[in-house]
C-alpha cells in the first residue's frame, strides 16, 4: 500500500489543488451512480442489496491501491452477477462467498502467469465492437427506468441531459453530471415531485461490513460446486477489466500495467469475499463517468469507494431521495460518449472482414448480455478471417529448366491453412530429374508445413526426381530438420 500511495499519480493529485478537486468531485459522481447499479446487480444475483453495495466499496478501495490502471473503477458488476446467480439460487450466499474467494485466488494466479499478455491478440475491430456494444448495453439498462413511470420523469431526464451537455460550454469547474444530480434532486424535493428514487431500488445498509469466512464444508464436494463459478468469475472479470484498462489507456493516452491490474483484481475479489461481498471487476460505465469527469489518478477510485460507504451509511436518507431520472440522464450521457461514432462513418470504407468482426462482437454481446463472450467470439472470428486471408498469400513460381534443374520459388507464410493446396502446385511428371524448392521468401511456421514439404519430396521421389530444399532460415532450418521425414508426409 505504501508504494502505491507514493506513486506519481497519487502525489500529483494530493499536491495540486485543482487536480485534487477534479478527483474528489469525479469520485463523488461515480459513488452516486454506483448506488443504484450495485442494488440492481444485487437483485440480478439474487442477494441482498447490502451484498452488492459492500462489494462495490471493498472492490473500489482495494483496487485503488493494488490495481494497475489509475482512474479505473472496479465494483460489483452485471457480468459477474449473471455468472453467480445460478449458484446463489441453488446453494445460497455462503457458497457464493466461497466462490468469490476462489475466483480471486485464480485471478492472482492467472495474473502472475502473464494472462494479461493475451490482450495483444485482441484486434482493434473487436475493441470497437466491445465499446459500441457496451454503449448500447448501458443505454438499454436505462430503459426499464423510463417505462411505466410518471410523465414528469421524461422532462426531468431531458433537463438532466441538457445540463450535462450544456454546462461544460460555460464552465468545467465542477463535473456536469454532479450538477445535474444536485439540481434535479433539489427540484424534486422542493416541489414535492413524486417520481422513482434511489430509495425505491432497495434498502440501504446502516452498519459497516465485518470480516467473515464462508460457512461451507471444506471438502471436494464443495470444491466441485464452486469451482465452475469461481472460474467464470475469474475469466469474465479479467477479460472485462483488461478490456476496460486498454480502453482507458487509449482515452487518456497513458500506459498501465495489465499484469498488476490482473493480480489486483484477484486481491480485490479476495478482500471482497472476506467482507461478504458478491465479487466484481472493472465497471466500464462508471469508469467512463470518472474519466469523462476529468479524473486521471487512483484518488478518484479510492474516494468513489469511500464516498459510497459514507453516502449509504451517513447520508442514506438524502441519497434515497435522488430521482432515478437524474442517474438515467448521467448513464445516457455515458452511453453516448462511449459509443464510437467514428466507426459508423467509416463503415463502408473499412475492409469487409474488419466490419464483420466488429458486427459479430456487437451482435454476440447483445444476444448474450455478456461482454466477455462477445469479445471471445469476436477474437475467434478475427482469427478465422485473418487465417483465411493470409492463406491465399502463398505463391509458387516455377522457373525455366536450366542445366537439368527446375527451381520453384515459394513466397509467403507456410502454416496449416496456407499449405493445403501447396502439393498440387508442382508439375511432378513433367519436371526434370532435379528440382530445387527455394524458400528464401517463405517461413515455415508449423508441423503441417513440414509434412507438406515431405509429401512434395515423396511425390517427386515416386517419379525418380530428387528435391533440394534451400533458403530456410536458421530457425526454420532446425525446425524442418527436426521434423522432416517423421510426420508421415508420404502417406
Amino acid at each position: 500500500m505504501t508504494s502505491a500511495l507514493r506513486s506519481p499519480d497519487w502525489l500529483a493529485a494530493i499536491t495540486d489543488p485543482r487536480r485534487l478537486r477534479i478527483e474528489v468531485l469525479a469520485g463523488l459522481v461515480v459513488a452516486l451512480a454506483l448506488i443504484p447499479e450495485a442494488i440492481s446487480f444485487s437483485i440480478i444475483a439474487g442477494v441482498d442489496p447490502r451484498v452488492g453495495l459492500f462489494a462495490s466499496f471493498t472492490m473500489a478501495v482495494t483496487i485503488a491501491v493494488v490495481g494497475g490502471r489509475p482512474a479505473m473503477i472496479s465494483a460489483a458488476t452485471g457480468a459477474v452477477a449473471l455468472v453467480i446467480a445460478p449458484l446463489v439460487a441453488q446453494h445460497g450466499l455462503q457458497y457464493l462467498i466461497a466462490a468469490v474467494l476462489l475466483g480471486g485466488l485464480l485471478q492472482v494466479v492467472l495474473g502472475l502467469l502473464g494472462v494479461a499478455r493475451l490482450m495483444r491478440f485482441v484486434p482493434r475491430s473487436v475493441m470497437v465492437g466491445f465499446v459500441n456494444a457496451l454503449a448500447i448495453l448501458i443505454f438499454a439498462a436505462q430503459v426499464p427506468q423510463l417505462v411505466d413511470v410518471p410523465w414528469l420523469v421524461y422532462p426531468m431526464a431531458a433537463v438532466g441531459l441538457a445540463i450535462i451537455f450544456g454546462l461544460p460550454r460555460l464552465t468545467t469547474a465542477v463535473p456536469a453530471p454532479l450538477v445535474a444530480i444536485v439540481v434535479l434532486t433539489a427540484t424534486a424535493v422542493a416541489a414535492g415531485i413524486d417520481v422513482p428514487t434511489v430509495g425505491d431500488q432497495g434498502a440501504l445498509p446502516d452498519s459497516l461490513p465485518g470480516l467473515l469466512l464462508p460457512d461451507v464444508p471444506i471438502s471436494t464436494a464443495t470444491l466441485t460446486i464452486i469451482a465452475p463459478y469461481a472460474l467464470g468469475i475469474a475469466l469474465v472479470g479479467l477479460m472485462e477489466s483488461l478490456m476496460t484498462a486498454k480502453l482507458v489507456d487509449e482515452i487518456t493516452d497513458t500506459p498501465s500495467s495489465k499484469t498488476r491490474e490482473s493480480v489486483g483484481q484477484g486481491v480485490a475479489n479476495v478482500v471482497t469475499g472476506l467482507f461478504g461481498g458478491m465479487g466484481g471487476c472493472a465497471m466500464i460505465g462508471q469508469t467512463m463517468i470518472n474519466v469523462r469527469s476529468g479524473a486521471r489518478t487512483r484518488v478518484s477510485t479510492f474516494l468513489a469507494g469511500v464516498f459510497l460507504l459514507v453516502l449509504v451509511l451517513v447520508l442514506g436518507d438524502l441519497v434515497a431521495v435522488i430521482p432515478m431520472a437524474a442517474l438515467v440522464a448521467v448513464m445516457v450521457f455515458v452511453s453516448i460518449a462511449t459509443f464510437d461514432w467514428h466507426s459508423l462513418r467509416t463503415l463502408t470504407r473499412m475492409p469487409r472482414s474488419e466490419t464483420a468482426v466488429m458486427l459479430v462482437t456487437v451482435a454476440v454481446v447483445l444476444a448474450t448480455d455478456n461482454l466477455a463472450i462477445g469479445v471471445a467470439v469476436g477474437v475467434l472470428t478475427a482469427c478465422v478471417l485473418f487465417t483465411r486471408r493470409v492463406a491465399h498469400l502463398v505463391t509458387v513460381t516455377g522457373g525455366e529448366v536450366v542445366d537439368g534443374t527446375r527451381t520453384y520459388v515459394v513466397r509467403g507464410a507456410l502454416f496449416f491453412a496456407s499449405t493445403n493446396d501447396l502439393v498440387g502446385r508442382f508439375h511432378y511428371a513433367a519436371d526434370p530429374a532435379h528440382v530445387v524448392v527455394d524458400l528464401t521468401g517463405a517461413h515455415v511456421w508449423d508441423a503441417s508445413s513440414v509434412a507438406v514439404l515431405d509429401a512434395i519430396e515423396h511425390r517427386y521421389a515416386a517419379h525418380g526426381t530428387t528435391v533440394q530444399i534451400v533458403g530456410l532460415t536458421e530457425e526454420t532450418g532446425h525446425y524442418h530438420q527436426r521434423l522432416a521425414g517423421r510426420l508421415g508426409g508420404g502417406h
